[in-house]
């Protein structure tokens, strides 16, 4: 549990640092280069060597789960930024938020994982928390792309997924040869976007960045030992209505956020939920 612990803290601190910097950071693209550049190099630190066996038993596969995951992490970005544009931030945030379902789907229907009934009554319950505390009726008439909605929601499902699918198919011995390849690509193909976007790099959107590269390296890093000690079922969701606690502590705590009370029922949810999938 400890693992799960330390991922969804560190998943909080990155929204944390991105919103400290969201009115100094300049070029996105540059901040995400940065972060996976950084993420990079911690996977090559714990890898402990530069040497690549391709001899080893599985190397390819997390090879090529690597280089999947890397790809789908830029283009999550790219869906998150068309939807708010076309669909706008409420829809697509519930959404994005949403993907969670694609794995705990998966991990039941092709892991064959068996919940315990108060672990899928807990998932309702946060998956309800999610909608409430996202969601605003008014925000329906602004979608005009719907469809590229549940687009992003399995795409981010899916690239969430991709940890559980190496954690149960690939090699153990070789999760930081997998790691590294998932933020050395995403860092090559955020370095393409952002030459084709003649951005400028500016010292803020570097600082940010690799400041964000060490909570994000962590959060991915412990989410995969989670996964290996617990059920993805129980993973996931915990994993994603916990940073959502966390974050909400820290928005009244330092952002001195006033609660609705829309989020305050959302809030004693997802406390439920928590207390109901660790049963």
């Amino acid at each position: 549990m400890i693992y799960l612990i330390l991922a969804f803290v560190c998943s909080a601190l990155i929204s944390t640092l991105m919103r400290v910097g969201e009115k100094k950071i300049q070029n996105n693209m540059t901040m995400f280069m940065a972060n996976y550049l950084v993420c990079a190099l911690l996977a090559l630190f714990y890898k402990g060597n530069f040497s690549f066996h391709t001899q080893e038993e599985g190397i390819w596969f997390s090879v090529t789960l690597g280089v999947a995951a890397g790809f789908l992490f830029l283009a999550n970005f790219i869906l998150l930024q068309f939807n708010i544009r076309k669909n706008g931030i409420v829809l697509s945030g519930t959404f994005m938020k949403l993907g969670l379902l694609v794995p705990i789907i998966m991990a039941v229907t092709v892991f064959r994982e068996r919940p315990q009934l108060f672990q899928i009554l807990g998932c309702v319950v946060a998956i309800a928390a999610i909608i409430i505390v996202q969601f605003d009726k008014t925000a329906l008439g602004e979608g005009k792309h719907k469809i590229w909605l549940v687009i992003m929601l399995l795409v981010s499902g899916f690239t969430d997924s991709l940890s559980n699918i190496y954690e149960k198919l690939g090699n153990p011995n070789l999760k930081e040869d997998y790691l590294l390849f998932v933020f050395l690509v995403a860092f090559l193909f955020a370095a393409i976007e952002k030459v084709m976007k003649h951005q400028k790099i500016t010292g803020n959107d570097l600082l940010y960045g690799c400041l964000i590269g060490i909570p994000n390296y962590f959060s991915a890093r412990f989410l995969l030992l989670s996964l290996s000690e617990l059920p993805a079922v129980l993973v996931y969701p915990v994993y994603s209505v916990a940073t959502i606690v966390l974050l909400t502590v820290i928005g009244i705590v330092i952002f001195k956020e006033k609660m609705t009370a829309k989020k305050w029922i959302a809030l004693v949810m997802i406390l439920v939920a928590l207390a109901m999938m660790n049963m």
